[in-house]
C-alpha cells in the first residue's frame, strides 16, 4: 500500500521504474498494490496522470481516492489524500480477495478458433483473447489453481497458470470436457465458431472466374456440452455478444444452457480492446457495468462467482444415515 502516491512516484510504477527502495519492492512484489493518490489538482486532472491510473488499473492496481477539498496550493478539488478509514477498508478486501479463491480450481476458455478453409485459410473472429487471460490472471492472484484452454491469441497466457493450446471448435470442446472433470468453476470467455466449412481443400483453393460458394456445418456447443455433464457444486459462467436484442437473448442462454451467470459484450467495446462494457446477468437479474479495463470486468465477475459459491447450500446427509447415527447416539 503506496500513501501518499505522487503523480511522479505514479508514472515510475507505470514504467517499472525502479531507482529507490519503495519502487523496487514495488516492481519485484507480486502482492496486490494500492495505490492512495495525493496531488494538487492540474496535476490529478492531467491527461497523463489520468492515463498512468488507468494502465495500474489494467494490470490490477486498487486506487484509493483522492478526495475532494481544500489542497496545500490553496485550491480546492479533488487531490487530498483518501480517509485512513477508507484507505484501511481497501487493505482488508484487498487480503479478503487474495484468498477468496484459495483451493479452488478453476477452468477458463480464451482466445478464437480457425477452422480450416484449405492448408492456408481460416474461418475465425477477431476475438484477442484478452477478457480470457485477465480473468485467469485474476483467478490466479485470489489464489486459485488456474488451467487456460486457449484458442490463437492476440496475447500471451500469463504465467502461473496451465496452459492447454488448442486450434478448432472441436479440439477446445474435447480439451474443455477433459479438464472441467477436476474443475469446481468453468468460465467459457473463448470465441468459439459456430460454424466450420463441411469439406476442407487438400491445396490451396484457386482464385475462380465466378464466385465461390462454401457449405458449412454446426460446431458443437462447447459450453451446453460441458454443463449437461456438471457435478454437483460446480459453477458455470458464460459470455455472450450479440449485436441486437441483447439482453432477451442472453438471458435466453442463460436458461438453455444452464449457466449460473452470463456476461453480455458490448460488441464494439470488448473485440480487440483493453477495455469492456457489460452487463451482468443471473438468474436473479441483470447489473449493467460502466466500461471498464478487462481486469476490471474480471474481478466483478470472480466478486459474483465468490458470492455464488458461498450462497451453495452444503448437501444433507440422506435421512437413513442421520436416523441410525441418531439411535447410536
Amino acid at each position: 500500500m503506496i500513501a501518499p502516491a505522487t503523480a511522479d512516484l505514479i508514472a515510475r510504477l507505470v514504467h517499472g521504474e525502479a531507482p529507490d527502495a519503495l519502487t523496487s519492492i514495488a516492481l519485484a512484489s507480486r502482492a496486490p498494490l494500492i495505490v492512495c493518490p495525493a496531488m494538487d489538482r492540474e496535476m490529478w486532472r492531467h491527461a497523463a496522470t489520468q492515463e498512468n491510473l488507468r494502465a495500474l488499473r489494467r494490470r490490477g492496481a486498487i486506487i484509493v481516492g483522492p478526495e475532494r477539498g481544500a489542497l496545500a496550493s490553496g485550491l480546492e478539488g479533488p487531490g487530498r489524500l483518501a480517509a485512513i478509514d477508507a484507505i484501511g477498508a481497501a487493505i482488508e478486501a484487498a487480503l479478503v480477495t487474495r484468498t477468496s479463491l484459495d483451493g479452488v480450481h478453476v477452468l477458463i476458455g480464451a482466445g478464437r478458433t480457425e477452422e480450416p478453409l484449405d492448408p492456408v485459410r481460416v474461418l475465425t473472429n477477431r476475438s484477442s483473447g484478452r477478457m480470457g487471460v485477465a480473468l485467469a490472471e485474476a483467478a490466479r492472484d485470489r489464489g486459485a489453481t488456474v488451467t487456460l484452454v486457449a484458442g490463437p491469441m492476440s496475447v500471451d497466457p500469463p504465467d502461473g497458470v496451465s496452459v492447454t493450446p488448442v486450434t478448432t471448435a472441436t479440439e477446445m470442446a474435447s480439451a474443455m470436457k477433459s479438464a472441467a472433470r477436476a474443475a469446481h468453476v468453468v468460465v467459457m470467455a473463448a470465441a468459439v465458431a459456430d460454424f466450420r466449412p463441411r469439406r476442407v481443400a487438400h491445396e490451396k483453393m484457386k482464385r475462380a472466374a465466378g464466385p465461390l460458394s462454401l457449405e458449412l456445418e454446426p460446431n458443437p456447443d462447447v459450453l451446453a456440452g460441458l454443463t449437461a455433464a456438471r457435478r454437483a457444486g460446480q459453477r458455470f459462467v458464460g459470455f455472450a455478444l450479440e449485436t441486437s436484442r441483447g439482453l432477451v437473448r442472453a438471458r435466453a442462454k442463460l436458461r438453455a444452457k444452464r449457466l449460473d451467470l452470463i456476461v453480455l459484450n458490448a460488441p464494439r467495446e470488448g473485440l480487440g480492446g483493453d477495455t469492456n462494457r457489460v452487463t451482468l446477468v443471473d438468474a436473479r437479474g441483470a447489473e449493467r457495468l460502466p466500461t471498464l479495463s478487462k481486469r476490471e470486468v474480471a474481478e466483478r465477475v470472480w466478486d459474483r462467482v465468490v458470492k455464488m459459491r458461498r450462497a451453495t447450500p452444503r448437501p444433507r446427509r440422506p435421512r437413513a444415515v442421520a436416523a441410525s447415527a441418531g439411535r447410536r447416539a
